[in-house]
C-alpha cells in the first residue's frame, strides 16, 4: 500500500470512527446534507492540508492553556486570535463559514462534556475561555 492510500485509509477510518460516536446526534442536530459535507472536506484534505489542520488544533489547545493560566479574558486580543485561529481550523471541514454555527459549535463546548473533557484536559477552564471567545468573535462578525 503506498503512503497516498495509507493516507486516504487514514481518513476514511477518521470520519467513521467520528460517524460511530457523534453520527446520529449530529446528523439529528445538523441534518444529513451538512454531516456529509463536512465528512466530504475532510476526505478532500490533502497531507498537507491535514498537517496545517492538526498544527492548528494544537497552536490552539497550547494557546488556550496559556491565556487561561494568565487569566487573560476571552474578549481580549489574545481571546480573540484563539477565536479566529479556531474560525481558520473551521474552514478545512466546514464548506461554508456563518458566526451563527461557529457560535453554536462554541456552545458544546461546555454543554457537552466530551468537548469539555477535551479542552480542560490539561488545564480546567479552556472550554469556557474558547467558548466566550468564539461568542466575542462571532458577536463581531454577526
Amino acid at each position: 500500500m503506498s503512503d497516498r492510500e495509507k493516507f486516504e485509509a487514514f481518513k476514511r477510518r477518521a470520519v467513521e470512527a467520528n460517524e460511530a460516536a457523534y453520527g446520529p446526534e449530529i446528523r439529528k442536530k445538523y441534518g444529513d446534507g451538512e454531516v456529509d459535507r463536512a465528512n466530504a472536506c475532510v476526505l478532500a484534505l490533502t497531507e498537507a492540508e491535514y498537517e496545517q489542520w492538526k498544527a492548528l488544533g494544537d497552536e490552539i489547545k497550547s494557546a488556550l492553556m496559556w491565556a487561561v493560566r494568565k487569566r487573560d479574558t476571552p474578549a481580549g486580543p489574545e481571546g480573540q486570535r484563539i477565536a479566529a485561529l479556531h474560525r481558520r481550523r473551521l474552514s478545512y471541514s466546514w464548506e461554508a463559514y456563518t458566526p451563527q454555527a461557529h457560535a453554536g459549535l462554541g456552545q458544546l463546548y461546555t454543554a457537552d462534556a466530551r468537548f469539555t473533557a477535551y479542552y480542560d484536559g490539561e488545564v480546567p477552564g479552556c472550554a469556557a475561555f474558547l467558548r466566550d471567545a468564539i461568542l466575542a468573535y462571532t458577536s463581531k462578525a454577526g
